[in-house]
Protein backbone atom coordinates (compact mmCIF):
# COMPACT_ATOMS: atom_id res chain seq x y z
CA UNK A 1 0.00 0.00 0.00
CA UNK A 2 1.59 3.36 -1.22
CA UNK A 3 2.41 5.52 1.36
CA UNK A 4 1.12 8.42 -1.02
CA UNK A 5 -2.28 8.84 -2.91
CA UNK A 6 -2.48 5.55 -4.70
CA UNK A 7 -2.02 6.30 -8.81
CA UNK A 8 -4.35 3.83 -11.06
CA UNK A 9 -2.92 0.25 -11.04
CA UNK A 10 -2.20 -1.99 -14.28
CA UNK A 11 -4.11 -3.74 -16.20
CA UNK A 12 -2.86 -6.47 -14.39
CA UNK A 13 -3.39 -6.04 -11.13
CA UNK A 14 -0.66 -6.37 -7.84
CA UNK A 15 -0.69 -9.94 -5.94
CA UNK A 16 -3.24 -9.50 -2.83
CA UNK A 17 -1.16 -8.13 0.49
CA UNK A 18 -1.82 -8.39 4.11
CA UNK A 19 -3.34 -5.29 5.74
CA UNK A 20 -3.25 -5.42 9.48
CA UNK A 21 -5.94 -4.25 12.26
CA UNK A 22 -4.73 -3.78 15.61
CA UNK A 23 -6.69 -5.49 18.19
CA UNK A 24 -9.29 -2.89 19.81
CA UNK A 25 -7.41 -2.88 23.24
CA UNK A 26 -3.76 -3.23 23.54
CA UNK A 27 -0.51 -2.12 25.95
CA UNK A 28 1.60 -0.44 23.41
CA UNK A 29 4.75 -1.41 24.56
CA UNK A 30 4.06 -4.81 25.31
CA UNK A 31 2.05 -5.08 21.49
CA UNK A 32 5.52 -3.69 20.18
CA UNK A 33 7.24 -6.74 20.28
CA UNK A 34 4.42 -8.71 19.00
CA UNK A 35 3.95 -6.67 16.11
CA UNK A 36 7.30 -6.39 15.07
CA UNK A 37 7.77 -10.45 15.05
CA UNK A 38 4.46 -10.42 12.98
CA UNK A 39 5.88 -7.91 10.65
CA UNK A 40 9.04 -9.85 10.41
CA UNK A 41 7.57 -12.98 9.44
CA UNK A 42 6.15 -11.86 6.07
CA UNK A 43 4.92 -9.35 3.70
CA UNK A 44 2.55 -6.68 5.21
CA UNK A 45 0.96 -3.79 3.45
CA UNK A 46 -0.12 -1.77 5.97
CA UNK A 47 -1.28 -1.28 9.76
CA UNK A 48 -4.56 0.01 11.13
CA UNK A 49 -4.54 1.43 14.34
CA UNK A 50 -7.68 0.49 15.58
CA UNK A 51 -8.12 1.16 19.14
CA UNK A 52 -11.90 1.00 21.33
CA UNK A 53 -13.03 1.39 24.77
CA UNK A 54 -14.66 -1.50 26.44
CA UNK A 55 -17.92 0.02 25.54
CA UNK A 56 -17.26 -0.02 21.52
CA UNK A 57 -16.23 3.91 21.06
CA UNK A 58 -13.52 4.85 19.68
CA UNK A 59 -10.37 5.39 22.31
CA UNK A 60 -9.95 8.53 23.72
CA UNK A 61 -7.20 11.32 21.74
CA UNK A 62 -4.42 10.25 24.39
CA UNK A 63 -4.47 6.70 23.90
CA UNK A 64 -4.32 7.05 20.70
CA UNK A 65 -1.15 9.32 20.51
CA UNK A 66 0.79 7.10 22.70
CA UNK A 67 -0.04 4.35 20.52
CA UNK A 68 0.99 6.23 17.63
CA UNK A 69 4.40 7.08 19.25
CA UNK A 70 5.25 3.94 20.25
CA UNK A 71 3.91 1.64 17.39
CA UNK A 72 4.27 3.41 14.28
CA UNK A 73 7.88 3.97 14.24
CA UNK A 74 7.71 0.07 14.37
CA UNK A 75 5.48 -0.56 11.19
CA UNK A 76 7.15 2.49 9.23
CA UNK A 77 10.67 1.31 9.76
CA UNK A 78 9.70 -2.44 7.59
CA UNK A 79 8.02 -0.04 5.36
CA UNK A 80 4.29 -1.12 6.67
CA UNK A 81 1.92 2.10 6.28
CA UNK A 82 0.34 3.12 9.01
CA UNK A 83 -2.98 4.32 9.69
CA UNK A 84 -5.11 5.30 11.99
CA UNK A 85 -8.85 4.43 12.67
CA UNK A 86 -11.41 7.20 12.52
CA UNK A 87 -9.59 10.20 13.68
CA UNK A 88 -8.25 11.96 10.21
CA UNK A 89 -7.08 14.78 12.56
CA UNK A 90 -4.79 12.56 14.34
CA UNK A 91 -3.40 10.91 11.29
CA UNK A 92 -2.44 14.46 10.39
CA UNK A 93 -0.90 15.69 13.70
CA UNK A 94 1.12 12.39 14.28
CA UNK A 95 2.17 12.32 10.70
CA UNK A 96 0.38 8.89 9.89
CA UNK A 97 0.44 7.46 6.61
CA UNK A 98 -3.12 7.62 6.50
CA UNK A 99 -6.62 7.51 7.82
CA UNK A 100 -9.74 5.10 7.50
CA UNK A 101 -13.12 6.04 7.84
CA UNK A 102 -16.70 4.68 7.92
CA UNK A 103 -19.66 5.37 7.17
CA UNK A 104 -20.49 7.60 9.91
CA UNK A 105 -17.28 9.11 10.80
CA UNK A 106 -17.04 11.72 7.96
CA UNK A 107 -17.17 11.75 4.61
CA UNK A 108 -13.85 10.85 2.06
CA UNK A 109 -14.16 14.03 1.39
CA UNK A 110 -13.68 15.50 5.06
CA UNK A 111 -10.91 13.18 5.37
CA UNK A 112 -9.08 14.27 2.33
CA UNK A 113 -9.26 17.94 3.51
CA UNK A 114 -7.90 17.32 6.92
CA UNK A 115 -4.78 15.18 5.77
CA UNK A 116 -3.90 16.35 2.63
CA UNK A 117 -3.09 14.63 -0.63
CA UNK A 118 -0.53 12.70 0.38
CA UNK A 119 -1.98 10.61 2.76
CA UNK A 120 -3.67 7.62 2.25
CA UNK A 121 -7.64 7.77 3.14
CA UNK A 122 -9.55 4.44 2.90
CA UNK A 123 -12.98 4.14 3.31
CA UNK A 124 -15.67 1.26 4.27
CA UNK A 125 -18.69 0.70 2.28
CA UNK A 126 -19.93 -2.17 3.79
CA UNK A 127 -21.50 -4.69 0.73
CA UNK A 128 -22.89 -1.43 -0.99
CA UNK A 129 -21.59 -0.64 -4.98
CA UNK A 130 -22.95 2.47 -4.48
CA UNK A 131 -20.89 3.77 -1.70
CA UNK A 132 -18.11 2.47 -2.92
CA UNK A 133 -18.53 4.20 -6.38
CA UNK A 134 -19.40 7.41 -4.50
CA UNK A 135 -15.92 6.63 -2.10
CA UNK A 136 -13.70 6.30 -5.48
CA UNK A 137 -15.26 9.37 -7.39
CA UNK A 138 -14.14 11.12 -4.22
CA UNK A 139 -11.07 10.48 -4.29
CA UNK A 140 -10.79 7.11 -1.98
CA UNK A 141 -7.48 5.53 -2.05
CA UNK A 142 -8.90 2.15 -1.33
CA UNK A 143 -12.32 1.23 -0.83
CA UNK A 144 -13.74 -1.50 2.17
CA UNK A 145 -16.02 -4.18 1.53
CA UNK A 146 -17.45 -6.80 4.58
CA UNK A 147 -18.04 -8.66 6.31
CA UNK A 148 -17.60 -10.95 4.37
CA UNK A 149 -17.45 -14.11 7.45
CA UNK A 150 -18.65 -13.71 11.04
CA UNK A 151 -16.25 -11.41 13.63
CA UNK A 152 -16.28 -11.28 17.19
CA UNK A 153 -13.65 -8.33 16.29
CA UNK A 154 -16.84 -5.97 15.93
CA UNK A 155 -20.69 -6.11 15.16
CA UNK A 156 -20.77 -6.35 11.22
CA UNK A 157 -23.36 -4.45 9.94
CA UNK A 158 -23.68 -5.85 6.55
CA UNK A 159 -22.33 -9.47 4.90
CA UNK A 160 -21.00 -8.97 2.02
CA UNK A 161 -20.64 -11.91 -1.00
CA UNK A 162 -16.72 -12.76 -2.92
CA UNK A 163 -18.76 -12.02 -5.72
CA UNK A 164 -18.73 -8.11 -5.24
CA UNK A 165 -14.53 -8.06 -5.27
CA UNK A 166 -14.90 -9.63 -8.59
CA UNK A 167 -17.13 -6.91 -10.02
CA UNK A 168 -15.10 -3.96 -8.32
CA UNK A 169 -11.76 -5.20 -9.53
CA UNK A 170 -12.90 -6.22 -12.61
CA UNK A 171 -14.56 -2.81 -13.11
CA UNK A 172 -12.31 0.03 -11.13
CA UNK A 173 -8.77 0.76 -10.87
CA UNK A 174 -9.36 1.34 -7.10
CA UNK A 175 -7.76 -1.11 -4.84
CA UNK A 176 -10.28 -3.02 -2.91
CA UNK A 177 -9.85 -4.33 0.69
CA UNK A 178 -11.83 -7.25 1.84
CA UNK A 179 -12.65 -7.55 5.88
CA UNK A 180 -14.44 -9.35 8.52
CA UNK A 181 -14.04 -12.43 10.44
CA UNK A 182 -10.84 -13.16 7.34
CA UNK A 183 -8.82 -16.17 9.01
CA UNK A 184 -6.36 -18.58 7.32
CA UNK A 185 -8.81 -21.15 6.94
CA UNK A 186 -11.47 -18.67 4.66
CA UNK A 187 -8.60 -16.34 3.14
CA UNK A 188 -8.58 -18.15 -0.27
CA UNK A 189 -12.08 -17.37 -2.07
CA UNK A 190 -11.56 -13.59 -1.36
CA UNK A 191 -8.08 -13.89 -2.80
CA UNK A 192 -9.39 -15.75 -5.93
CA UNK A 193 -12.55 -12.86 -6.38
CA UNK A 194 -9.75 -10.59 -6.80
CA UNK A 195 -9.45 -8.65 -3.19
CA UNK A 196 -6.36 -6.13 -3.40
CA UNK A 197 -5.37 -6.21 0.59
CA UNK A 198 -6.64 -8.56 3.16
CA UNK A 199 -7.74 -6.77 6.51
CA UNK A 200 -7.34 -9.10 9.28
CA UNK A 201 -7.36 -8.39 13.01
CA UNK A 202 -7.68 -11.73 15.40
CA UNK A 203 -7.40 -14.18 12.26
CA UNK A 204 -3.41 -13.20 13.28
CA UNK A 205 -3.53 -11.58 17.11
CA UNK A 206 -5.70 -14.86 17.92
CA UNK A 207 -3.79 -17.45 15.92
CA UNK A 208 -3.12 -20.66 17.59
CA UNK A 209 0.47 -20.95 16.79
CA UNK A 210 0.91 -17.34 16.95
CA UNK A 211 0.95 -14.02 14.66
CA UNK A 212 3.82 -14.75 12.93
CA UNK A 213 2.97 -17.76 12.14
CA UNK A 214 -0.44 -16.83 10.59
CA UNK A 215 1.43 -13.82 8.06
CA UNK A 216 3.72 -16.25 7.26
CA UNK A 217 0.28 -18.65 6.44
CA UNK A 218 -1.52 -15.85 4.44
CA UNK A 219 1.18 -14.52 2.77
CA UNK A 220 2.04 -18.43 1.46
CA UNK A 221 -2.07 -18.55 0.41
CA UNK A 222 -1.62 -15.75 -1.20
CA UNK A 223 1.64 -16.42 -3.23
CA UNK A 224 -0.19 -19.59 -3.90
CA UNK A 225 -3.45 -17.93 -5.36
CA UNK A 226 -1.49 -15.65 -7.78
CA UNK A 227 0.23 -18.57 -9.42
CA UNK A 228 -3.01 -20.01 -9.87
CA UNK A 229 -4.51 -17.06 -11.63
Amino acid sequence: MSKKKSAPIEDEREPCRLYLITPPRLEPRAFADTLKAALDAGDVASLQLRLKTEAGETADADTIRRATEILMPVAQARDVAFLINDRADLAAEMNADGVHVGQDDMSCKEARKIVGPDRIVGVTCHNSRHLAMVAGEDGADYVAFGAFYETGTKEAKTRAEPEILSWWTETFVVPCVAIGGITVENAAPLVRAGADFLAVSAGVWSHPDGPAAAVGAFNRIMSEEKRNT
